[in-house]
């Protein structure tokens, strides 16, 4: 069956008439229209150096392909950069790291030469891409820039000529209370500003067409497939249940605005343990990715709890401090009368702008006429505001703690060490949000590690409905404590994510592993809900073989490398084990990281310097694996519907509960403020773009 999107129209009109009745909506509009402009950012595409005469090297055209399958992505993105010179140039073309996504293939190619990629240590993949570059000889290079961005260099782009680049990203995807969600990056965050003094953005300008496809399979139905903002640019077709097919086309594109798709899964589906193996061969080592849906029954918090808001109002948050300040005040006059809150803010500094509040109306009222008067300046200092949030806390009230933030910590204490210990102090909830891309999700793991805490990205084009509800759940329901899962059984080893420490309503946790012996083995889960201790069990079977997924292997391999950045990060392991443990990782599995970088060459100048062809031999081996998953359904990898794990069904948000409006439901009070609190995030950007685009039209 082929549907366009414009089905989901009028869906997202009955979504936003839910909001309408809420008077300080006009008056937001008006600041935003007196705002008039945000900050500007960054998007992906071509750099070029500050001062260059040179004309821009162009984008020619920007095809994006995405097949969601078995709880992970791959995404191949392909690009013809033209060069209008005439003289050959370098092209630099800069793309936002997204999260736990693991660099596999780069591709280049130029007339009729093919150059395939192949990671080594970064300083002698530097050095052969310059060596070969000043010799005028056709090379790329692919190296990261912390956490972000990838860049690409190509070299030459001949004069008057295009060449092609291609490159391949795999990530591992989570199921949030029953929604899944794809993001490809393009907003670039204006984070780094070594770059910034270095690099002036050339092109985000697509000459020609921007295309995105997708390909979503799942073993379990499928009701909606969203992609907000794109509903009337693109199609959909419903092959099967579980099986999509998403295709957006336009012509004269900006590179400069985050593609966000999300689907959610039907009602009524099972807490799950489903384990996705990969192994070779017997007598090798075997690799798996655990997914564990829990189904529990995680109530509503009734009693008292105290919220403490920890808000960004640096200079980066120029255009979106108004909508902040709706969006907090609104989500505190919707808390239960018997819960308080305070507002912490920072920026080269931190000071707490409201003590402890009950939310009664009257309070609320005085903290939106104090929050709207914020003028945002100066810099980042996180560590400022988490110190003045974590004094004078009741150890008999729950508490949560809310950390927004758009930006890079760059003054006060910036030691990944200090804020760990910090936050390791407390019993709290702690919650952080990264706005846009490029964002330190380093820095923010390091928190929620401390605190067995939940953090996650909000997109500045993300949708109101989607991630940003699945927050709100979180915040207002119980969770498990002092979880931690223990395999036995199969030899396992290696193992990453295995300690979250809390599970909050509606997290799907993945985890990968090593195994050395198929056949039985058992996966326990043991955590205190509270007070009481509670024990979840399944036993399943490690496969003798099982090719079908090879991709496993990088997604692990990129899972350890994040867990040991982790352990560099808060003083757990030396920087020089940490940097040696990550090469040999990234060269052994082909991944590009901070130590490793990828050189694109011909398979001729491959020959004669000598490289080992580890990339070429396993990217046979995964397109080979993609093509056999092509042609069939996707695999269920349940490993506990005999013996099932969990006896409540898993947490899910129904179109009546707002995913895709309509449904005839209404939205509950709670859902409105947390809906509100995120929303008014990403509307602020999106309204500062588009006013900044219709400026630059009328220029």
């Amino acid at each position: 069956m082929k549907t366009t999107s414009r089905t989901y129209a009028p869906n997202l009109v009955r979504a936003h008439r839910a909001f309408r009745w809420l008077s300080f909506l006009a008056a937001f509009a008006a600041m935003l229209a007196l705002l008039g402009v945000m900050t500007g950012l960054h998007a992906a595409g071509t750099l070029t150096p500050v001062g260059s005469s040179a004309a821009t090297i162009q984008i020619r055209d920007h095809q994006v392909n995405v097949t969601i399958n078995n709880g992970f992505a791959q995404t191949e993105v392909l690009q013809t950069f033209f060069n209008p010179n005439a003289a050959d140039l370098e092209a630099v073309y800069a793309f936002p790291v997204p999260k736990s996504a693991s660099l596999s293939e780069v591709t280049i190619q130029a007339g009729e030469k093919t150059l395939n990629g192949e990671v080594l240590p970064r300083a002698a993949a530097e050095t052969i891409y310059n060596e070969e570059k000043s010799r005028g000889n056709d090379a790329g290079l692919a190296a990261k820039n912390t956490f972000q961005t990838y860049e690409f260099r190509v070299s030459p782009v001949r004069a008057g000529a295009e060449t092609r680049l291609r490159f391949v990203y795999y990530q591992p995807l989570e199921i949030d209370t029953g929604v899944g969600r794809y993001l490809y990056p393009l907003e670039e965050g204006g984070t780094d500003d070594r770059a910034q003094n270095f690099w002036q953005p050339a092109n985000t300008q697509v000459e020609g067409r921007l295309s995105i496809n997708v390909e979503l399979k799942s073993a379990w139905p499928i009701d909606d497939l969203r992609a907000p903002g794109f509903e009337n640019e693109s199609v959909i077709q419903k092959l099967d249940t579980g099986h999509y097919r998403f295709a957006l086309d336009r012509a004269g594109a900006k590179l400069a605005r985050d593609f966000v798709l999300y689907y959610r899964l039907a009602a009524d589906l099972p807490g799950r343990v489903e384990v996705v193996p990969y192994r070779a061969a017997p007598g090798k080592p075997g690799t798996f990715m655990a997914v564990v849906t829990p189904g529990l029954d995680l109530q509503p918090i009734t009693r008292g709890a105290d919220y403490t808001y920890v808000l960004d109002v640096s200079g980066s948050m120029q255009g979106k401090i108004a909508t902040l300040a709706n969006g907090i005040t609104q989500a505190l006059g919707k808390m239960s009368p018997g819960d308080r809150f305070r507002i912490v803010t920072f920026n080269n500094n931190a000071r707490e702008l409201l003590p402890w509040t009950p939310a009664t109306p009257d309070n609320v009222r005085n903290a939106i006429t104090l929050v709207r008067s914020l003028a945002p300046s100066g810099g980042t200092n996180i560590y400022a505001g988490l110190q003045v949030a974590l004094t004078r806390l009741d150890a008999d009230r729950a508490t949560s703690l809310v950390l927004v933030t758009d930006g890079v910590t760059n003054q006060g204490i910036v030691d990944p060490r200090a804020f760990h210990a910090l936050l390791k102090q407390h019993d709290i909830r702690f919650f952080g949000f990264l706005m846009g891309n490029s964002t330190n999700w380093p820095l923010m793991r390091a928190m929620a590690d401390a605190t067995g805490g939940f953090y996650a990205g909000v997109s500045n084009d993300d949708d109101i409905v989607g991630q940003l509800l699945l927050a709100k759940s979180k915040i207002t329901h119980e969770a498990l404590h002092h979880a931690t899962f223990k395999f036995s059984g199969g030899g396992t080893t290696d193992l990453t994510g295995d300690n979250p420490q809390k599970i909050y309503h509606g997290q799907q946790l993945v985890l990968f592993g090593r195994y050395d012996k198929p056949g039985k083995a058992t996966l326990t889960l043991n955590a205190r809900l509270t007070g009481e201790d509670k024990t979840y069990t399944t036993t399943f079977d490690f496969p003798e073989t099982d090719t079908a997924n090879p991709e496993l292997e990088r997604l692990w391999a990129l899972a350890q490398i994040e867990q040991i950045e982790l352990k560099e990060a808060i003083g757990q392991t030396p920087a020089a084990e940490a940097k040696d443990a990550i090469t040999n990782l990234g060269v052994a599995y082909q991944l590009v990281t901070d130590h490793t970088a990828m050189v694109v060459l011909d398979d001729a100048t491959h020959d004669a310097r000598g490289i080992d062809r580890k990339n070429r031999d396993r990217t046979a081996l995964e397109r080979a694996a993609q093509s056999a998953r092509a042609q069939t359904v996707a695999t269920n990898y349940q490993v506990d519907a005999n013996q099932p794990a969990y006896s409540a069904p898993a947490p899910h948000v129904s179109r009546s509960r707002g995913f895709g409006g309509g449904g005839g439901g209404a939205l509950e009070s709670t859902d409105i403020a947390f809906l509100l609190f995120f929303a008014f995030l990403a509307w602020a950007a999106w309204l500062g773009r588009r006013a900044m685009a219709q400026k630059s039209r009328d220029d």
